[in-house]
């Protein structure tokens, strides 16, 4: 017979747990600092939106929450981040860097900035190593820890988004699997999360559609949210992933593993 007390420790899989979530304010972020919050975890929430962030930090409350403006691009800000987290709660378990931007520019190379290539770059890729750098440097003493990466399907695919937002997936995933060789040797674990399209506004508004994720979609009849992506963090952080490093957990219902085109199942 299962006790109460271990039904308990099993609803709250993060009990005890501190973790940072940089672009935590909204989207993604936003859905995975409320499941980590009902699952028992303390939770920083680092963003550039200040208004969201404090709303959001004050409806959880402030016992368990807390928010912080970060400029992922900015190492200072996300030096800072990390050490509020350790000020205000003594540790940090789990970093999620989730913080990115998907460029509205022309998808061709031949009209593509320089600057905006840059530009998403910085904050997709520079904003995760900032990240993880500053979170394996509290994380390596307490030999343990697990950082986490959004990456996205873009990350094994070409031919979905821009050049500069398909570089910096394929870049994070590389990060990734660094950080895990390096990491592990401190008990730290390093993977990333690959979403396919999210409902999100800024997703809608790139594809040009209502509901990119359905009409694409392999897995019919399932809409994917970004509370599934929450889930998926929730796992990669959670004690039940304590032997999964150097992963790239792809969330697309199948999206990436055919050419709808050339299937024989039409």
């Amino acid at each position: 017979m299962v006790s109460a007390s271990h039904l308990a420790a099993v609803a709250k899989r993060l009990e005890g747990k501190v973790a940072l979530i940089t672009g935590g304010a909204s989207g993604i972020g936003e859905q995975t600092a409320r499941l980590f919050n009902r699952h028992g975890a303390k939770v920083v929430i680092a963003d550039i939106q200040d208004e969201l962030g404090h709303s959001i930090s004050k409806e959880l409350g402030p016992t368990d929450t807390s928010f912080i403006h970060c400029d992922v691009r900015d190492e200072a800000h996300v030096q800072n981040a990390v050490d509020s987290a350790i000020a205000k709660f003594g540790k940090l378990d789990i970093m999620f860097n989730n913080a990115g931007i998907i460029d509205m520019t022309k998808p061709s190379i031949f009209e593509n900035e320089k600057a905006d290539f840059e530009r998403v770059l910085s904050i997709n890729v520079t904003g995760a190593f900032l990240g993880t750098k500053h979170a394996a440097r509290v994380m390596a003493p307490a030999r343990r820890g697990s950082i986490i990466i959004t990456a996205s399907v873009a990350s094994v695919s070409g031919g979905i988004t821009t050049h500069a937002y398909t570089c910096s997936k394929h870049a994070v995933v590389g990060l990734t699997k660094n950080a895990a060789v390096e990491l592990g040797r401190y008990g730290i674990r390093v993977n990333c999360v690959s979403p396919y399209v999210v409902g999100t506004p800024l997703a809608k508004n790139f594809f040009k559609i209502e509901d990119a994720a359905s009409v694409y979609s392999n897995l019919k009849g399932v809409a994917l949210k970004a509370e599934d992506i929450a889930e998926a963090a929730l796992y990669l952080g959670s004690d039940e992933s304590r032997y999964v490093s150097g992963h790239n957990l792809v969330v697309d219902g199948g999206f990436t593993i055919t050419n709808p085109e050339l299937s024989i199942f039409n």
